[in-house]
């Protein structure tokens, strides 16, 4: 007995493209990818969004000149708290 059904869903081009790349670079289908995400939804009864742990490049170059101008001595980090307080007194 076939239990398999044909789910067709409307979605962005290359959204479709970039999924189907980043699938093909862990070695597994696409289908794969959406049929483990419906099994979770269905079992969790949720759906989570969340950004990718891993920064970009434009993030990670941002960061490097951010740990760079700390090193040098051009940051200075103050309190929130501090900050806060300053505002309150102009």
């Amino acid at each position: 007995m076939n239990t398999k059904t044909l789910l067709t869903i409307k979605t962005d081009k290359v959204i479709k493209n970039l999924a189907q790349d980043v699938a093909s670079e862990i070695g597994v289908p696409l289908s794969t990818v959406i049929n483990a995400f419906l099994k979770q939804f269905v079992r969790d009864r949720e759906v989570s969004f969340s950004a990718s742990y891993k920064p970009s490049a434009h993030l990670r170059d941002v960061i490097a000149r951010g740990e760079k101008e700390l090193a040098e001595g051009k940051v200075v980090f103050h309190k929130g708290s501090d900050l806060f307080l300053k505002n309150l007194k102009s």
